[in-house]
């Protein structure tokens, strides 16, 4: 059966970034995904108003949380595949070409990610942010066997299914780790620095990079040794 690919977008408050998000989605994959799927997660601008604008479908998920969104996107998709990425994200030229292929040539292959290239960064900060996933993440990855960018990630829906979805009771760090975990149980999870998807640098910006840095690895590897994030208390900045 030749894949459905579906593409979903959650979106809070996302005027600023969502008309150029799917605008690279369409100039680089115009026709190329069976649909693609914008969650409006209870904005209060005109996120959904620019997103329709687009032609795409826009579902609404008013209680907050990018987890829910996600989830809210899963529900409707109806895709064999599930791709997500975030509303401030730039897909590049050949991203899905990179997710066919990879699970094309392993049928083993349930899961597929890659990392962030942040095209709003110094170039010293880039080249910072390129150690990281060389030294660190994808040493870590080859341990461990499984990691995810949920802003940048290709899923089978069937192994969501297995997983019961996406677990809303995450708020937000550790959430990619917790879908890496469960689906790593169903197959192989594949990260590929093939995958890349460009984002903005506004997230490292406001909380700062090297707090950023830490939280994300504390709560993966809180993920994987206990099973659930370190972070538990509600997420209230730049989702």
């Amino acid at each position: 059966m030749e894949n459905r690919i579906s593409l979903i977008i959650p979106a809070y408050n996302e005027e600023k970034y969502i008309g150029d998000c799917l605008k690279a989605v369409f100039e680089t994959h115009r026709n190329s995904f069976f649909e693609i799927i914008v969650i409006d997660n209870a904005s209060t601008d005109k996120t959904a108003e620019i997103a329709s604008s687009f032609g795409v479908k826009v579902f609404q998920e008013n209680k907050k949380g990018v987890v829910r969104a996600r989830q809210k996107g899963y529900l409707e998709a109806k895709g064999n595949i599930l791709t997500f990425i975030d509303a401030d994200t730039l897909m590049p030229e050949g991203w899905l070409n990179v997710i066919k292929n990879e699970f094309e040539k392993d049928k083993n292959v349930v899961c597929v990610s890659g990392p962030y290239i942040y095209y709003d960064q110094s170039v010293f900060l880039k080249f910072l942010t390129k150690l990281y996933w060389y030294i660190l993440a994808i040493p870590i990855y080859k341990i461990v066997g499984y990691m995810v960018v949920a802003g940048n990630v290709a899923i089978k829906k069937e192994t969501l299914e297995k997983t019961n979805g996406l677990d809303t009771s995450i708020e937000f760090y550790g959430d990619d780790t917790n879908m890496a975990r469960n689906a790593s149980k169903y197959g192989k999870v594949k990260f590929t620095t093939k995958l890349n998807m460009f984002t903005s640098n506004r997230r490292l910006k406001e909380e700062g990079t090297l707090k950023t840095t830490f939280l994300y690895v504390k709560n993966f590897l809180s993920e994987v040794i206990f099973h659930k994030p370190s972070n538990t208390e509600e997420y209230k900045g730049v989702r």
